[in-house]
């Protein structure tokens, strides 16, 4: 049946609601409207989550560019993408330009307060997409990012053995490391990097990483860009870390009908956690409880400079580059862009 929007009558969701976030007023306005359906949460409950968990959310997103997911409606109705912020927005919201990998300029939401996130989320916003840097830096990408994506026919426990594996890597090369979930199949795995590498040379790092980590596992782990070749395994997804690349955040609440949320976890909890579990309804009380298992991300920059330096090496080595996403341009040293079974068919 073909998509048909609700038309409202006026006051049939609620009255405006005025929040309060680091000192600015913002309106929710039909606050009663229903966003959750399957937990009967409404607009004005994913406000008060983000002003639950605000302080933890602002330590890791403040002045970040953010891709905006929207669900006017709700989870199950009509979504979209929307990364230019229009003209007509309050003037008080603090825009950047961002670029995509081809050069198409954008404005982009940077959530320099945490007005900022309620006004997205009386947008119908379920889902903040976070880019690599602050917008007063561009030119560092200050993150990188570890995407464990499950094969067809994994369990979570697949991806458990896999997180804990990846802190041990990391723990070998001295390099410190915070895992959150994904708020659905997966889970990924930050280190916070010092100024001085671009985006390019982050997603280097990273593809030495995941190629060390099939080599070392090759039970538990892969590298393989093509999904047929993955045969099973956990997926290091590198290309997390691409140029203008954006990943869903942490604290945020993915549009799916439970409200899950995103949630960092402490590692000693990567073994036990229910990932359905933690909630817009849970994850407001179990900060409450346990605090930020993150607070002090910003403490420990790590220098990644010798996987940038190894990428390099591979690279002169006559080593291809991985493959990139199809929606990026062919970059130099990059192995043919080529589905393998494809290939075979033209030989």
């Amino acid at each position: 049946m073909p998509y048909a929007p609700h038309m409202a009558k006026a006051n049939e969701f609620g009255e405006p609601v005025e929040l309060e976030a680091e000192g600015r007023a913002v309106t929710v306005t039909n606050p009663d409207k229903v966003l959750f359906p399957k937990i009967a949460a409404t607009k004005l409950d994913l406000a008060q989550y983000y002003l639950a968990v605000g302080e933890p959310l602002m330590r890791w997103i403040r002045n970040r560019p953010v891709l905006l997911e929207r669900y006017p409606n709700g989870v199950g109705q009509k979504s979209f993408f929307q990364k230019r912020i229009p003209e007509s927005a309050p003037d008080w919201l603090t825009t950047t330009t961002v670029q995509t990998i081809n050069g198409t300029p954008s404005r982009a939401l940077v959530i320099a307060d945490l007005a900022h996130v309620i006004w997205a989320a009386n947008m119908g916003v379920l889902g903040l997409h976070v880019w690599q840097y602050t917008a007063d830096k561009p030119q560092w990408s200050d993150e990188l990012r570890i995407d464990l994506d499950p094969s067809p026919g994994q369990t979570f426990d697949d991806i458990r053995e896999a997180a804990m594996l990846v802190r041990l890597y990391f723990a070998e090369h001295g390099i410190r490391s915070y895992v959150k979930t994904t708020g659905s199949k997966g889970m990924h795995i930050y280190v916070r990097v010092v100024d001085g590498f671009d985006s390019f040379a982050v997603r280097g790092a990273s593809v030495v990483i995941a190629r060390d980590l099939a080599d070392q596992h090759p039970d538990v782990f892969t590298a393989e860009w093509w999904k047929e070749l993955r045969e099973g395994k956990v997926f290091v997804d590198f290309n997390q870390n691409a140029p203008h690349k954006n990943v869903f955040g942490a604290w945020g609440v993915r549009p799916r009908v439970g409200a899950q949320v995103s949630t960092p976890i402490e590692w000693d909890e990567v073994m036990s956690v229910d990932p359905d579990a933690l909630t817009l309804r849970t994850v407001p009380d179990r900060y409450a409880e346990t605090g930020d298992p993150w607070h002090d991300i910003d403490d420990h920059p790590q220098d990644i400079g010798p996987f940038v330096e190894r990428f390099a090496d591979q690279i002169a080595d006559g080593v291809p580059d991985a493959p990139w996403p199809p929606v990026y341009p062919k970059m130099p040293n990059e192995a043919p862009r080529v589905q393998p079974s494809r290939a075979r068919k033209t030989e």
